[in-house]
């Protein structure tokens, strides 16, 4: 059976060094208890409780054993990642720095889940690294996923110069949301260390990280074999957009070609060298992790990654993601494992199907929890193909949130505790939202023990 129930609110510790409202007050989540309800005040953010009730009858649910705190879509923002640690009751901020930080008591037992796009965007990439290491260096429990942000950052380090019709647009694609990194590079390693007169002139950056002018007609023909012609159409236009952009945005940050230059040779040593300041964080991302019945990914699976899951498991997913890191970045971020971290669900995007949700259930995987898409009011709860979605990100970085028009610092975390209890606190929501299995699921009550390749069959 599941285990006593404890407060619903989480204890945040610190809320005088975070400069954010917290909610204190909770509601049930799902809101509405039927589509009666919903269609009567015309709010359909979440499915209703009938529904989920509906979708989870007769599945044997295995509830993670350990408290697991998800974080997603930080987007280089420190300050919203201590909104969301101190939201969590698993950090007490002690005081105004980035080190003043300390695990609660709940923070030793649980599992921090970091559910990829720690990069780009800004404004603090290599601030938010550092303090994402303090909470690993402090005894956390980390398990860090990529996301497609991420791993887009080491492709394109990983293939600037190439050549290759396959790669050689590979650093531009990269875009404007990567300037802010180089400018950080610059400004922390390399600024009044570097002659500017020994940097490289506009024309020699632009023949070497650029893709020449017979690049989009050679692309379609190289990668015809391995990428759809929908997403091929896609790509050579983003490419067209990216080329112009990327020049205005580092005119805007204060940056020549040259600067950029010498930022991106310092940030191939920095992540991709093995003594390098963060080439840690690349080492541990993992794509997946299991707890339970539930499957934490950045964006979501089809059935290609349901069937590496059959032979193989969170683990065997895992490594396949590892290989293709060493061995063929290309393929990771173009390829069907990488549509884990980049899928919306589009119609270009690689498909989950019927078969593949019950081939998904039948290994006792019955919830999908992600970021990537961004939201407003907290996280929500939806049907994808089929299958139960928890969506995470909460639109917390500043850059988003004044796309987005939301007021001061973002923050949000994902909960589950072991007591049968699905949190989600957010700074846009006044609320915290509490999904009771017990009383929404129609469930076995089964706890697990924290191994993330449980299965019950």
């Amino acid at each position: 059976m599941l285990r006593t129930r404890i407060a619903d609110i989480p204890k945040y510790r610190g809320l005088e060094w975070i400069h954010a409202d917290l909610p204190h007050e909770r509601e049930a989540w799902p809101k509405f208890a039927n589509r009666i309800l919903v269609d009567a005040c015309g709010d359909d953010y979440d499915l209703t409780r009938d529904e989920l009730a509906h979708y989870s009858k007769g599945k044997p649910w295995i509830w993670p054993g350990e408290t697991l705190y998800f974080l997603c879509d930080l987007h280089a923002d420190t300050d919203a990642f201590f909104v969301s640690l101190v939201a969590s009751g698993g950090v007490a901020k002690t005081g105004p720095g980035d080190e003043d930080f300390v695990l609660t008591p709940e923070g030793c037992e649980a599992t921090f889940v970091i559910g990829g796009d720690c990069l780009d965007k800004g404004p603090d990439n290599l601030r938010l690294l550092r303090a994402l290491r303090s909470l690993v260096d402090k005894g956390a429990r980390v398990e860090l996923l990529a996301g497609n942000h991420d791993v887009r950052f080491l492709v394109g380090l990983h293939y600037a110069g190439a050549r290759d019709p396959r790669h050689a647009h590979l650093f531009v694609r990269m875009g404007k949301k990567a300037v802010p990194i180089f400018r950080e590079i610059w400004d922390h390693y390399l600024e009044g260390k570097v002659d500017a007169s020994t940097l490289p002139s506009e024309d020699f950056v632009r023949a070497q990280l650029w893709p020449g002018d017979d690049w989009f007609e050679a692309f379609p023909e190289a990668v015809k074999d391995a990428v759809t012609d929908v997403k091929i159409r896609k790509e050579v236009g983003r490419i067209r957009e990216k080329c112009v952009e990327l020049g205005a945005h580092l005119a805007a940050r204060g940056m020549s070609f040259g600067m950029l230059w010498a930022a991106h040779e310092k940030a191939r040593d920095l992540f991709c060298s093995p003594a390098g300041d963060f080439a840690w964080y690349f080492d541990r991302m993992k794509l997946a992790y299991r707890a339970g019945s539930f499957l934490f990914v950045h964006a979501g699976i089809d059935d290609l990654i349901v069937r590496v899951l059959r032979r193989g498991g969170v683990d065997g997913l895992n490594a396949e993601f590892r290989r293709l890191v060493d061995d063929d970045l290309f393929a990771l971020y173009h390829g069907p494992v990488g549509n884990a971290f980049r899928t919306k669900y589009r119609n270009f995007d690689l498909p989950l199907t019927a078969r593949g949700v019950k081939d998904l259930q039948r290994l006792g995987i019955y919830a999908v929890v992600h970021g990537h898409r961004n939201i407003c009011r907290g996280q929500r709860i939806r049907m994808r193909e089929g299958l139960l979605n928890f969506e995470c990100d909460a639109s917390v970085d500043r850059n988003t949130r004044i796309i987005e028009g939301l007021p001061g610092i973002g923050g949000a975390v994902t909960i589950l505790r072991p007591d049968g209890c699905l949190l989600g606190v957010s700074t846009d929501y006044p609320y915290v939202k509490v999904l009771d299995a017990c009383a929404v699921l129609d469930m076995t009550s089964i706890v697990a023990t924290g191994d993330d390749e449980t299965n019950p069959h």
